[in-house]
C-alpha cells in the first residue's frame, strides 16, 4: 500500500508529500474502538506540491478552496474497524477528490437553432391546446 498515488496518467502524488493521522473512531468496534486507533486522517499539500504544473495547480486550488485547511487537502476515513481498510479509503477519496479538481473543463455548449420540424410540431402543439381552451368555453365561433 505504501507509496506514490496515481491520479490521472502522468500526475503522481510523491509519498513524501502525504502526511497521515490516525486517531480513534467513533463507530463499529464494541469495546475495541476505544483501544485502536482506526480513524485515519490523510493530508497534502496541495499549495506547495510539486505533483502538480502551474495551471493544474491553480485549477485545483480554486476548485477545492473551501476545502483546503491552510493550503492541505485534508481527507478522512472512519468507516471500517481496520485501520489498513480505512487508509486505502482515504487514498481512494484523496484520488478521486484531487482527479475531479483537475478534470478539464467542459467544452461549452455551441447555441443551435430549432429545425424546422419541431418548429412545426410545437406550433401545432400550441394550435390543438388553443382549440381545447375554446371548445371549453362554449363559444364555437371561434
Amino acid at each position: 500500500m505504501p507509496g506514490d498515488l496515481r491520479v490521472r496518467g502522468s500526475v503522481v502524488i510523491p509519498e513524501a508529500e502525504l502526511s497521515w493521522r490516525f486517531s480513534r473512531s467513533s463507530g463499529p468496534g464494541g469495546q475495541g474502538v476505544n483501544t485502536t486507533d482506526s480513524r485515519v486522517e490523510l493530508r497534502w499539500a496541495l499549495a506547495s506540491s510539486s505533483a502538480l504544473g502551474p495551471v493544474l495547480r491553480e485549477r485545483a486550488l480554486e476548485r477545492l478552496a473551501d476545502r483546503l485547511v491552510d493550503g492541505e487537502v485534508v481527507v478522512t476515513a472512519s468507516e471500517q474497524r481496520s485501520q489498513w481498510q480505512n487508509r486505502l479509503a482515504a487514498e481512494r477519496r484523496l484520488v478521486d477528490l484531487v482527479a475531479e479538481a483537475i478534470a478539464a473543463p467542459p467544452r461549452p455548449r455551441r447555441p443551435t437553432r430549432p429545425t424546422a420540424g419541431s418548429r412545426e410540431r410545437r406550433l401545432a402543439a400550441k394550435k390543438r391546446r388553443g382549440d381545447v381552451k375554446r371548445l371549453r368555453r362554449g363559444d364555437l365561433e371561434g
